[in-house]
């Protein structure tokens, strides 16, 4: 069975709201603050046509949403997907203001969209698209105004594309206007494992915070792309016992647990887990509820609902997606005693090793792997370490513990701002 989402029940844009504004109620402010934050500060919806390679013409819609810079340039993804919509965009770009805010680097948040399902289009056609969505949202792009990185639908390649269309535009080479390129067009080393990487330095220091040793504990990853797949081997490599895996097609189940080699052969060879002969067959929503220590989910927002999560028994809960977890969801999960580590903090180490990616290209400096991974590891601790503190301060759960500090540092660079005029 495919997974399905109910994206009208589980809007995006109203569960970063709610998560804004209890972080307004938490720190005291006012209603002017609470509508400066959750109003993006720029958006641009623009036509998209692309001639086919039969001849034919399509008309995509593309969004580009800058929520806020007030601490720096806007950074965020750039996804394609026949579900893009501009309210997903808004609240996908609100989530990134929040998580550059919480690991404390100088970006604000953006995100941007295609509405087109790229499995459905060639490489030629996919770079046509690219090279038109990059020109017609030029005006706002640079390394010092938004910085476009990978997410659903894209990858290094589309990047590449969107840093050569900037580049010919401007005249010269321009490295730092992309991250997560190639290494031979400047990207960094350690950026493609950076999320995975990043959801598995917090998840082994969740389980230890609730008493769970990973070496032997149990998991179950949602999503088998690009967070879920690194995060399936990084978690084999502590000794978790990964025992579920489900992709947007299907899900395999083996209890004494999957080997990521293996699956990860059969991925490359059909596309999908299912078929995959070294476990069961099973049910892509079910999979979510196996009785496990951890769940990752690491594909798309709004897949553990209210309705889903008391079904939902895993102790530990860390969100490898952008919005996974409704605010119904959350409330399950409190009053069942589960630990929910948000996406803010969770999945964080692609965009600070994006910001990595930046620092290098704009010196013009390459960082070993080793360096990048260890800067990662730290960074990624020492947040988990500030919300912790900050959680049991406030007796606030760690989403809101997380959400109130990323707002009240963007609150407090719009007050030593000021307001212009």
């Amino acid at each position: 069975m495919a997974l399905t989402l109910d994206r009208t029940e589980a809007n995006p844009l109203d569960e970063a709201i709610a998560q804004l504004d209890g972080a307004i109620a938490t720190l005291g402010y006012d209603a002017g603050i609470r509508d400066m934050l959750a109003t993006p500060r720029r958006e641009m919806t623009v036509a998209v046509p692309l001639r086919g390679d039969d001849g034919t013409v399509t008309v995509f819609t593309g969004h580009r949403v800058q929520h806020n810079f007030s601490r720096g340039p806007a950074k965020g993804g750039l996804r394609y997907s026949p579900h893009v919509t501009l309210e997903e965009v808004r609240a996908l770009a609100m989530w990134m203001t929040w998580k550059c805010a919480l690991v404390d680097i100088p970006y604000g948040g953006a995100k941007g969209g295609v509405r087109i399902d790229p499995r459905l289009h060639s490489e030629a056609e996919l770079e046509r698209v690219t090279r038109r969505y990059t020109s017609e949202i030029l005006p706002i792009l640079g390394p010092e105004r938004d910085i476009p990185a990978p997410d659903i639908g894209t990858s290094e390649k589309t990047m590449a594309w969107i840093m050569d269309t900037y580049s010919v535009v401007s005249g010269y080479t321009v490295p730092g206007v992309v991250t997560g390129k190639p290494l031979s067009l400047g990207g960094s080393l350690g950026r493609a494992s950076a999320t995975s990487r990043g959801v598995v330095h917090i998840a082994l220091a969740a389980l230890r915070h609730r008493g769970i040793t990973p070496a032997g504990a149990s998991a179950v990853v949602q999503g088998f792309g690009k967070v879920g797949r690194d995060a399936v081997f990084f978690l084999h490599e502590a000794g978790v016992r990964v025992v579920g895996i489900a992709d947007q097609y299907g899900a395999v189940h083996n209890p004494a647990g999957i080997d990521p080699e293996r699956l990860a052969a059969h991925v490359d060879a059909t596309g999908s887990v299912v078929g995959y002969i070294g476990a069961d067959a099973a049910d892509s929503a079910q999979v979510l509820e196996l009785d496990v220590d951890l769940l990752i989910p690491a594909a798309v927002e709004g897949v553990l609902t209210e309705e889903n999560a008391p079904r939902v028994t895993a102790r530990v809960i860390v969100e490898g997606a952008n919005g996974p977890t409704t605010a119904g969801a959350d409330a399950v999960f409190a009053a069942n005693g589960q630990l929910v580590v948000p996406d803010i903090l969770a999945n964080s180490g692609g965009v600070i090793v994006s910001y990595f990616e930046w620092v290098q290209a704009n010196q013009a400096y390459w960082w070993r792997v080793d360096e990048v991974e260890a800067k990662l590891e730290e960074r990624m601790l020492a947040t988990w370490r500030d919300v912790l503190a900050s959680a049991r301060s406030r007796d606030l759960t760690l989403r809101a513990a997380a959400t109130a500090l990323a707002v009240e540092r963007v609150a407090e660079a719009h007050r030593l701002r000021g307001l212009y005029p």
